[in-house]
């Protein structure tokens, strides 16, 4: 792997690997989570300090991800930290220089495809299932808000939820007025944020206020992750590069859609009486065309 940068990040290689460390290496492992990245770009030696284990230790570790060895762990982690500061043109002008001559709609669709393969290998079945049970909990406000780029696809989740369930609360793009909405969260409150690179400050001074009054925390993000994960309690991580200047959230979009209908399943009785209710008012108001 020497010179080279996984496919996955470091931080999903630890995640994948944890039940093979030893407990001198996963302290190591956690010291790393809880700085991400940055506590691994030090040197060796104050890497194992922080960590209060020995050099061997961060060596064996590195070795147990795939990597030669410490330097070329580094050398991922740089790479990462590259990646998510990346600015659109610098990410056209490499995508350009990959000199393939297949149509733009073909590698376009084939990064794709492969965004949304390594998405799922990497989905955690037990906390999205645990995440459609907070949705569906209809005792559980709602609230969701997205970033920049993001809107959109918090957009689509809160106007399929809001017909699904009651209680479902779109934040304002306004920072001034998020106080507002962060005065009614509490325990029984569960956020759901979007939030991929260039991360938004703040959307993170959002999410660590919503924490701090128990709020329970969702968040989707890129393969890197954004800091909001240090917060939140649930984190789905999605492969969002293709050959644009621009991110891709289909992957993201895959997951949000099957919560979406894992929800409307698991409360199929409440959600067909209010979509025809809803039906009925369309129906009343002539606000679609009738189907011929």
């Amino acid at each position: 792997m020497s010179g080279t940068v996984p496919r996955k990040t470091v931080k999903q290689l630890l995640q994948d690997n944890m039940s093979e460390l030893t407990r001198s290496e996963l302290q190591l492992a956690n010291v790393l989570l809880r700085d991400y990245p940055m506590v691994g770009l030090q040197s060796i030696t104050r890497f194992a300090t922080a960590a209060e284990v020995s050099t061997p230790t961060v060596i064996r570790m590195a070795r147990k991800l795939g990597f030669d060895g410490f330097p070329t762990l580094q050398e991922a982690l740089r790479d990462e930290v590259a990646a998510q500061i990346k600015k659109p043109i610098s990410k056209h002008e490499d995508w350009a220089s990959g000199g393939s001559d297949e149509h733009a709609v073909n590698r376009f669709a084939e990064a794709v495809a492969d965004n949304l393969r390594h998405t799922l290998e990497r989905l955690d079945r037990a906390q999205f299932d645990a995440v459609a049970g907070l949705l569906a909990d209809t005792g559980r406000q709602v609230y969701v808000a997205g970033g920049r780029i993001t809107r959109s696809n918090a957009d689509y989740l809160f106007n399929h939820l809001q017909i699904i369930r009651p209680n479902v609360t779109q934040i304002g793009n306004s920072v001034n007025v998020w106080p507002q909405y962060i005065l009614d969260m509490d325990e029984t409150a569960t956020l759901v944020l979007f939030d991929i690179r260039r991360y938004e400050s703040d959307m993170f001074r959002l999410a660590t206020l919503a924490r701090e009054r128990g709020c329970k925390l969702v968040l989707f993000t890129d393969q890197w992750g954004s800091p909001i994960g240090k917060v939140a309690q649930h984190v789905f991580h999605a492969q969002v590069e293709v050959p644009s200047s621009w991110d891709s959230t289909i992957a993201i979009m895959l997951i949000v859609e099957a919560l979406i209908a894992e929800v409307q399943r698991a409360r199929w009785e409440q959600s067909r009486h209010r979509i025809e209710e809803l039906e009925a008012m369309f129906s009343t108001t002539r606000l679609f065309r009738s189907p011929d």
